[in-house]
């Protein structure tokens, strides 16, 4: 059996398995195959090829554990592409089949970005138990609320016993702290047949710096004078960079050919250097969907700079991406929601025009200047589709940059925070909502990291303290001795979600559901089209968006998040009903199912009337002749 791959151990035979390594840095690697059982390792002499690969066959099968000797030296190191670290980044790799897992989604075609609702969830703290397997009991009940897409946070192997999963150091293991591979194959095969696609958030910008064992192998992973803010920037267009570029593209073949993923959250895309004719980013996505065939996968950027040019089809320059995350929509909606001017949020109003403007341009900034970091911010947008633009109220990073992680249902009047919420599941975009989200969890989401480097740790605690302090309008040492230890396991364990608040939060549990439904069931708020929604400012804290039809099917959502307001008159040609009809209320966010005070009929002929804080959609009604 021919490998697949150009790089770590594959399994080719009974109880066979070729392994093959780049370390240009080595004049000889051995395989060294560990029993576990104290007995002296088989050491068995990998043959050098060209341009620095080193390969062999050995006769052992599946859950065979190795280590990599370099030079004949006294230690030993695990396999730059491991498939699976038992024992975590420092422990010996393991040789996995993946043929022995019996996949039963093979009528799964795939998803595209139109019409979903992306769910991120982070796996350590989704559950109480942390797992793969604990969170696959849990699908079933997010494909029924209306949940469409899943994207989890990353979990390539990483030190320590929690974290985020952003300092992964072996690209090709999912984190023993979760499981075995084959549990992650599970949660994704059991996944599909719900209707339900998993996405994986990986980080191609920066290697971790615990457990990160590459410098043995080759000096060339990375670019030791060009840096940006998590360490060395990765080797992907300078002096032997052609094996780093495969590395990384076949990482991304390797998640969707081996665990059927149905496509990337590519994290911090603006701290990656690369000058190639083909952005790296780019390559990996072609790719990955080369590796997908016929089913289609969802590539999806974070990017800083917010350079549109990614989500572009490649004959426009682009990178062929199909979505990027916008956090102008987010820093809008925290400024509107609390008046926080904090940081990056000194640069937005929260003014009803900005959201008219998200929805119908999708970023705010498209290159003009901003205070924050003095720079300027942003492409233009034109002729990029609505739902390429992925908005959110809450995300990992967001939570966590509160300083104490908390929840922005806890910063805002409940009336306000169900109308952002419906505004952000009615627009346009593609809606996110970050776990626990959808019933209102009141636990904190913080940044957690277990670092047993005491350098790396007291690193950590220091940046992020450095991160913070303008958010907190603290100076560093006022926030590194205020916020909570990364480190301290109480501080992991307190982000665990309660599923105990589904019922405890109903309202807001339903609230949500109802909502969802609405967005995916509407004939008009299920649609996505460009050019289709226009907007109107009603007033200092209110707006209106209008969902057009070509068959007087259009909607209104009224969005108020101040006190009551009455439009008398109302000269906005939005709030004209289409010729013979009159405008009926189809949904309200102050019903007392939601534990609103009520429905208001908004709409007479005399006047309108926006009920305080509420968001209310409202929907085309023949008119009756009187008379």
């Amino acid at each position: 059996m021919q490998r697949r791959y150009p790089i770590g151990a594959e399994v080719i035979g009974k109880d066979q398995t070729h392994f093959r390594v780049w370390a240009p840095k080595a004049r000889e690697v051995d395989v060294v195959l560990e029993d576990g059982a104290g007995s002296k390792p088989l050491i068995f002499p990998l043959t050098p090829e060209p341009s620095g690969y080193l390969s062999g066959a050995v006769n052992v099968g599946a859950g065979s554990r190795y280590r990599f000797r370099v030079n004949g030296g006294k230690n030993f190191y695990p396999d730059p592409a491991s498939r699976f670290q038992p024992e975590g980044p420092h422990g010996p790799s393991c040789v996995i089949d993946p043929r022995q897992f019996p996949w039963r989604d093979t009528n799964w075609s795939g998803v595209k970005l139109e019409g979903q609702v992306i769910y991120e969830m982070h796996i350590g703290t989704f559950t109480k138990q942390g797992t793969w397997r604990a969170a696959t009991e849990q699908l079933a009940e997010l494909a029924r609320i209306g949940i469409t897409v899943i994207e989890m946070m990353p979990v390539a192997e990483f030190p320590g016993k929690f974290g985020w999963g952003y300092d992964g150091v072996d690209l090709f293991a999912p984190s023993h702290l979760y499981g075995t591979p084959d549990d992650l194959r599970t949660f994704v095969d059991r996944a599909h047949p719900l209707g339900l696609a998993v996405i994986l958030d990986v980080v191609y910008n920066h290697f971790g710096p615990d457990g990160n064992y590459l410098g043995v192998f080759s000096d060339d992973y990375l670019v030791r004078e060009k840096e940006n803010e998590w360490g060395n920037a990765i080797n992907f267009d300078g002096p032997n960079s052609g094996p780093v570029r495969e590395f990384f593209i076949t990482n991304g073949r390797y998640w969707i050919e081996e665990f059927h993923f149905d496509g990337f959250r590519f994290d911090a895309t603006h701290a990656i250097r690369d000058q190639s004719t083909e952005y790296i980013i780019g390559a990996v996505g072609r790719a990955a969907r080369d590796a997908a065939r016929s089913r289609s996968i969802l590539l999806i950027a974070e990017n800083d700079l917010q350079e549109a040019k990614m989500t572009r089809p490649i004959s426009e320059g682009g990178d062929d991406l199909d979505g990027i995350w916008n956090d102008d929509f987010h820093h809008s909606t925290v400024v509107a929601l609390t008046g926080r001017t904090e940081a990056y949020y000194g640069d937005y109003r929260g003014t009803p025009q900005e959201f008219i403007s998200a929805a119908k341009h999708g970023f705010l900034y498209q290159g003009q200047a901003r205070s924050w970091r003095n720079a300027l911010r942003g492409t233009p947008t034109r002729g990029i589709p609505p739902e390429v633009f992925v908005c959110f109220i809450e995300n990992h990073d967001q939570i966590a940059n509160t300083g104490l992680g908390e929840r922005l249902r806890f910063q805002t009047s409940p009336g306000s925070y169900r109308a952002m919420t419906a505004l952000l599941l009615l627009g346009p975009w593609t809606p996110l909502l970050f776990q626990g989200e959808e019933f209102g969890a009141q636990n904190p989401f913080l940044f957690f990291a277990d670092v047993g480097d005491a350098a790396v740790r007291d690193a950590t605690r220091k940046g992020r303290a450095e991160w913070l302090a303008p958010f907190l309008s603290l100076s560093r040492e006022e926030a590194l001795k205020s916020l909570p230890a990364p480190d301290d396991p109480e501080v992991f364990a307190h982000c665990k979600l309660d599923f105990l608040e589904r019922e405890k939060n109903r309202e807001l549990y339903d609230f949500h559901i109802d909502l969802l439904k609405l967005r995916l069931e509407d004939s008009r708020f299920c649609q996505q089209s460009a050019g289709g929604i226009d907007g109107a400012v009603l007033g200092p804290a209110c707006f209106v968006l209008r969902y057009f039809s070509e068959n007087d099917d259009d909607r209104l959502l009224v969005i108020n998040f101040a006190d009551k307001q009455i439009l008398h008159p109302a000269p906005e040609p939005l709030l004209a009903p289409p010729s013979g009809y009159r405008w009926e209320t189809l949904w309200t966010s102050e019903s007392p199912r939601y534990g609103g005070k009520g429905a208001a009929a908004i709409a007479t002929p005399e006047e309108w009337i926006l009920p305080a804080e509420c968001a209310v959609a409202l929907r085309p009604e023949v008119r009756k002749n009187v008379g």
